[in-house]
């Protein structure tokens, strides 16, 4: 379901929307608007976050485009839900809020993802290679119980024997 903006708007076949970058018209066939733009709760559900992590994330910059209709209701767009659901994926992957920003930084600045793939290509070896040391403290730690465990066992049953020599 798309987002559904003042029938009196509809009826001057044309909505204002303002943004960072000035105001803008957004007007699609018939003077409706075109399919793809969305409410900030619509979106939130679309990309499983939360309304407040996705203005969050317009605070800190990591969401620019954002427009806003009359009366200050957000209005996002087909490629605000992409790259809500790219910001999702990093984060999934395990980078940081900072990392991201680092990428965003670099994107802004040359205006190309050939900047961009690289650097993040580092970010998520060094990320695996965290996984990696954390796999291994893991296995170690495992180890650790299972021996553990075991000395409990033969103090158990060391116990037990003692008692039945002792009837």
């Amino acid at each position: 379901m798309q987002f559904t903006l003042s029938e009196a708007r509809l009826r001057q076949n044309s909505i204002s929307c303002n943004s960072a970058r000035g105001t803008a018209l957004i007007m699609g066939k018939g003077g409706t608007p075109e399919s793809g733009y969305y409410g900030i709760g619509e979106l939130a559900r679309l990309v499983g976050l939360t309304p407040r992590t996705i203005r969050y994330y317009e605070e800190i910059g990591l969401l620019n485009s954002v427009k806003r209709v009359e009366g200050g209701k957000r209005v996002y767009t087909d490629m605000d839900y992409q790259r809500l659901r790219f910001i999702k994926r990093l984060k999934d992957l395990g980078l940081t809020l900072a990392e991201m920003q680092e990428l965003e930084d670099i994107y802004q600045i040359h205006r190309t993802n050939r900047k961009v793939l690289p650097r993040l290509l580092e970010l998520l070896e060094h990320h695996a290679s965290r996984i990696d040391e954390r796999v291994q403290n893991l296995n170690r730690l495992k180890k650790e119980i299972v021996q553990y465990q075991e000395r409990i066992r033969q103090k158990l049953n060391h116990g037990l024997q003692e008692r039945s020599i002792r009837k």
